[in-house]
Order: structure tokens, then C-alpha cells, then sequence
């Protein structure tokens, strides 16, 4: 296992450690957990935590690599993939069998991690893969293409009016420039 195959791990077994409790987690909130943590300290550092590649999928972004780690997880015995029913639908949920390896990992990485559980643990799943639809990067990307990192940095809110404006002059200057 290279180290981000390792870091993925062990990040998924911290986050279903921490999740033990929460009745709507289950594999697309994972995903959705994962996702604005890597992605949110991409936008923080400019270097994700777990350096992992995300692909676009109908739910919303998932880590290319999740099913892999997760596979290996449970063939160590350090995970189990537990099928449970969440209002009537089949949830599948992550549950961490030994302790997460910490040490892998920065303070500043595990605080990001933190914040993002906080920030999620109100939502279901159906509502973090909603949420996630908004990324720009999820957009644009085809289903199982790469959502690149620095799509964090990209925004579809409109300009205002004196952004606007400036754009324009800066636009009128490099053209007499030219």
C-alpha cells in the first residue's frame, strides 16, 4: 500500500470512528467527508491530506481509489462494511475495527478533518451529495472523470458591479497594450 493508499485508510477509519454514532452515515457521506477535506485544505495549503485523485459520480465526488482501500481495510481486519436500513434504504457504513494511525498526519490536517465533520453532521447523505453538486469542479468534470484540485480556486457566483467594471478596464488595458 503506497502512502496515499495508506493516509486514505487510515483517514477512513478516523472519520468512521468519529461517525460511530451518526445514524446518517454511510458511504456517501464518507465520500462527501472525504471529499471537502482534501479538497478544503487543497484550498487552505494547496496540497490536499490524503493526495488522493477524486473522480465525479452521479452521488457526488468519491476518492478513485476508495474501493481498493476499503477492500484492504477489511481483509486486515481493521474495518467491516456493515449494511444497515436508514429510512427505509439500504445504507452501507464503514465501521473501524482498530484504532486509526494518527500519526500519518499533521494536527492542522486532522483540525480540517474536524471542522468538516462538524460542519456535515446535520446532513444525511442525500444532502451532502446534494451540497457537493454545487462544486464548479463536480460540474464540469464527465462522470468518472478527475475533478482536478485547483477547481477549488473557480467560482460561478456573478460579479458585481464594480468587478465588473474592473475586469473590463483591466481587459481594455492589455488590449491597447497589445
Amino acid at each position: 500500500m503506497d502512502a496515499k493508499d495508506r493516509k486514505l485508510g487510515e483517514l477512513i477509519l478516523y472519520i468512521a470512528e468519529r461517525s460511530e454514532c451518526d445514524l446518517a452515515f454511510g458511504a456517501i457521506k464518507l465520500n462527501k467527508i472525504l471529499f471537502y477535506s482534501d479538497f478544503t485544505m487543497y484550498w487552505r495549503r494547496r496540497e490536499s491530506i490524503t493526495g488522493q485523485e477524486y473522480m465525479k459520480l452521479e452521488n457526488g465526488p468519491a476518492p478513485r481509489r476508495l474501493l481498493a482501500v476499503q477492500q484492504r481495510l477489511i481483509e486486515k481486519g481493521r474495518a467491516a462494511l456493515k449494511t444497515t436500513s436508514y429510512f427505509g434504504h439500504s445504507q452501507k457504513r464503514m465501521v473501524a475495527l482498530a484504532e486509526p494511525d494518527l500519526s500519518v498526519f499533521v494536527a492542522e490536517e486532522i483540525a480540517q478533518v474536524d471542522r468538516i465533520l462538524d460542519a456535515l453532521s446535520d446532513l444525511n447523505g442525500r444532502q451532502a451529495s446534494e451540497l457537493s453538486h454545487r462544486f464548479v469542479g463536480w460540474k464540469a468534470a464527465a462522470e468518472k472523470e478527475t475533478i482536478p484540485y485547483s477547481t477549488v480556486f473557480i467560482s460561478d457566483r456573478e460579479l458585481t458591479a464594480s468587478e465588473e467594471e474592473y475586469g473590463l478596464k483591466v481587459a481594455e488595458r492589455l488590449a491597447s497594450a497589445l
